[in-house]
């Protein structure tokens, strides 16, 4: 088991993620292989000081090409856990302001 600074790896700062943040309220995450929901809600309300409504966890799976010569499947970029976070719509996490 992870304590609450493990669980939550990196954000993720993308497009879709920035509208996210804009429009819907929803911070994008990295998290931790066993992370759960309770973890991840715990987690960045304590460290955020933040009121989270809701948690979606999603496995994003690896991203695979073929060899041009072989044809082999080969795994360019690893699969990984990554969480939307929900907040309450008068609550802000401050490093997502810059993206804006």
């Amino acid at each position: 088991m992870s304590t609450i600074y493990d669980i939550l790896r990196r954000p993720l700062v993308t497009e879709k993620s920035n509208y996210q943040v804009n429009k819907l309220h929803q911070f994008v995450f990295e998290v931790a292989d066993d992370a759960t929901r309770t973890l991840v809600k715990d987690a960045v309300e304590t460290l955020f000081d933040v009121s989270v409504v809701r948690v979606n966890i999603i496995n994003v799976p690896a991203k695979r090409s073929r060899r041009a010569r072989s044809r082999r499947v080969a795994v360019r970029q690893a699969g990984f856990k990554k969480a939307v976070v929900t907040l309450a719509p008068e609550d802000r996490i401050p490093f997502f302001e810059g993206v804006e």
